[in-house]
């Protein structure tokens, strides 16, 4: 039994085919609101190892909303293209009569050392994680200012709190998109329009589930064993870093926080970092 916390409210969720973004959608759904799910659900990026998302991850998405009760609709589009998702902005006011919360949460992630690094291997994380979530919050704050307010969340990660070994691009753009929280909380918080951001730890998902990120957590990207094998290592290595023994959360762990902040009870609550990281987050200073 949920607390209906969302009941007649309209939610934007991109990066809502998988992992964060799917979990929250569902548990939106569950609170009462109604969904617009957001996601390219295609191949984003040739730095990738990551297999992308499908149409068909994204549509199943769309039936666990449904089967929560909850109204939904899909948008298959780049975050990088500030058109598209305007478009989507309109539409979905068009629809639904409104827009009251905007859950950015797309993104995508690549290790290579920076002496090694091509023009790619930085600009498509940056482009995509932060300007596209800026290009996200540009696009539907019009609506919540129309609204008389609103909610914003935006998903950061623990490695936008300290640097990160042959992660450089991903931890510029989660920590920029800290900056990019706070300086909107500064700037929208007169129209009744709260701006957070949710630092997950390291999230059970396809992001974080392959051989470049397994080989990265052990300090080895030209290691060349059995996956299994470098999995395992990973795993123990993860484990024994987190308080709670947990390498990795799964994406549903994140979601009840993400509701927090687009409720209610969060109504004071903006210009915040949101740890959910199973205890990770006694490893960083500040």
């Amino acid at each position: 039994m949920t607390s209906q916390r969302l009941t007649g409210r309209v939610a934007i969720v991109t990066g809502a085919a998988r992992g964060i973004g799917r979990a929250t959608a569902v548990a939106f759904a569950r609170e009462g609101a109604t969904v617009v799910g957001v996601d390219i659900a295609g191949p984003v990026s040739k730095t990738l190892e990551v297999t992308p998302a499908t149409p068909a991850d994204l549509e199943e998405t769309g039936r666990l909303v449904v089967a929560a009760g909850a109204k939904w609709a899909a948008r298959q589009l780049d975050q990088r293209d500030l058109a598209a998702l305007r478009e989507t902005a309109a539409w979905t006011e068009q629809t639904f009569g409104k827009i009251d919360i905007l859950f950015a949460n797309a993104g995508i992630q690549s290790f290579k050392p920076i002496l090694e690094m091509d023009d790619a291997d930085w600009h498509d994380q940056i482009n995509v994680n932060l300007n596209g979530s800026c290009n996200a919050i540009r696009a539907v704050a019009p609506y919540l200012v129309k609204n008389g307010g609103g909610r914003i969340i935006v998903t950061s990660s623990t490695q936008g709190r300290h640097g990160t070994k042959y992660g450089a691009a991903y931890s510029a753009s989660k920590w920029g998109i800290i900056g990019l929280v706070k300086s909107a909380a500064l700037e929208l918080g007169q129209y009744g329009i709260t701006v957070n951001a949710v630092i997950p730890g390291l999230i059970d998902t396809a992001l974080t589930r392959h051989r470049q990120r397994y080989a990265q957590a052990i300090d080895d990207l030209n290691n060349a064993e059995p996956l299994a094998t470098l999995e395992a290592k990973a795993m123990r290595k993860l484990a024994a870093k987190s308080p709670l023994g947990v390498p990795w959360l799964p994406p549903e762990s994140i979601a009840p926080a993400v509701v927090f902040l687009a409720s209610e009870d969060a109504a004071l609550v903006s210009g915040a970092t949101y740890d959910v990281t199973g205890g990770d987050s006694a490893n960083i200073t500040a």
